[in-house]
C-alpha cells in the first residue's frame, strides 16, 4: 500500500534546529529550540496518512511525542505489538472503554545533550520487569519523559480522593525497581492518542494515552495554540480532546514549568 506523505522542510539534516529572534540586535536571548515532529493518522477514507513538520520544543509539544521507548509492546486486541509496528486504526484494549482504535501515533527522537545545543540532557526512566507485582512490567520498561503510569500511591489517598492517580514514570525512580537512563545514542520515542483519554497497557503496565490536560489552550498565543493543533489532524478544537480518565500528577520540565 502506498502512504501518501507530507513532507515539511527539513531541520538542517538533524531533529532539531534553532528558532532566530526577531531582533537580530537581542543577540542576549536564548533562540527557540525545534525540533521534527513525526506523525501518522487515519484519514476519513481510511488511508494512512504521515506527515513530518518541524515545531517549538517546549514542554507541552514535546509531551504529546515521548512516552514509549522504541520496542515497547502495546496490548492491541490481536495480543502484544511492539510501538513502532502500530498504524493509526489498530484497536487497543483499555481498562476504560474497551477497546478502541488508534487514532493518531507520534514519535521523535531524543539525542544525547549537547551544550552546543541548549537542550538539557535526555533522561529515560527504566522499569524493571515485576517491579510493581509479577509482570508488572512483564518485561523491563523503558518510558519516556511523557509517561504517566497508573499508580497507588498510599501517601496522596486522602489528597487525591482516590487510590489510582496517573504518575510520572521518572517520578518513579528509587534506583533499584526504576533507574534513570541517560542514553548515548539517538532514541525514537512514541506516544498514542485516542478518541477518548484512557489507560492502555504497555509491556504489562497501565500507562496513559496521550492528553494535552483540561484548558491547555489558555497557555498558549494563537499562533502557538495554532501549531499545536497542527500536529493533530484528528482535532479541529481543543475540546475535541475530551475528558481525562483519570487525575494525574503533573510533568516537571528542565525549566521548572508543570505540564498537567
Amino acid at each position: 500500500m502506498t502512504i501518501p506523505r507530507w513532507t515539511a522542510q527539513p531541520a538542517r539534516n538533524s531533529d532539531v534546529s534553532r528558532m532566530p529572534t526577531r531582533n537580530a540586535a537581542l543577540s542576549e536571548r536564548k533562540p527557540m529550540m525545534m525540533r521534527k515532529y513525526r506523525t501518522s493518522w487515519q484519514a476519513e477514507d481510511g488511508q494512512i496518512m504521515q506527515d513530518e513538520q518541524v515545531g517549538p520544543a517546549l514542554p507541552l509539544f514535546e509531551s504529546a511525542f515521548s512516552a514509549f521507548a522504541r520496542g515497547t509492546l502495546i496490548t492491541t486486541t490481536r495480543g502484544p505489538v511492539a510501538i513502532e509496528d502500530l498504524t493509526p486504526g489498530t484497536k487497543l484494549v483499555t481498562a476504560e472503554h474497551g477497546p478502541m482504535p488508534v487514532a493518531w501515533i507520534g514519535s521523535m527522537s531524543l539525542t544525547p545533550a549537547h551544550d552546543s545545543q541548549g537542550f538539557e540532557p535526555t533522561i529515560l526512566t527504566r522499569i524493571m520487569a515485576d517491579a510493581f507485582g509479577i509482570g508488572r512490567p512483564m518485561a523491563d520498561f523503558l518510558a519516556g519523559p511523557g509517561a504517566r503510569i497508573l499508580t497507588r500511591p498510599r501517601n496522596m489517598r486522602a489528597n487525591i480522593g482516590g487510590d489510582q492517580v496517573l504518575t510520572p514514570a521518572r517520578n518513579l525512580s528509587d534506583g533499584i525497581h526504576a533507574i534513570e537512563i541517560r542514553p548515548q545514542r539517538p532514541v525514537t520515542v512514541y506516544h498514542l492518542c485516542l478518541r477518548r483519554h484512557a489507560t492502555i497497557t504497555a509491556n504489562g503496565l497501565e500507562v496513559e494515552s496521550f492528553h494535552p490536560a483540561p484548558g491547555f489552550e489558555r497557555s498558549l498565543g494563537p499562533n502557538m495554540l495554532r501549531l499545536f493543533l497542527g500536529l493533530f489532524p484528528h482535532i479541529r478544537e481543543p475540546h475535541q480532546f475530551g475528558s481525562m480518565a483519570h487525575l494525574r500528577l503533573p510533568l516537571s520540565s528542565p525549566d521548572g514549568l508543570e505540564i498537567a
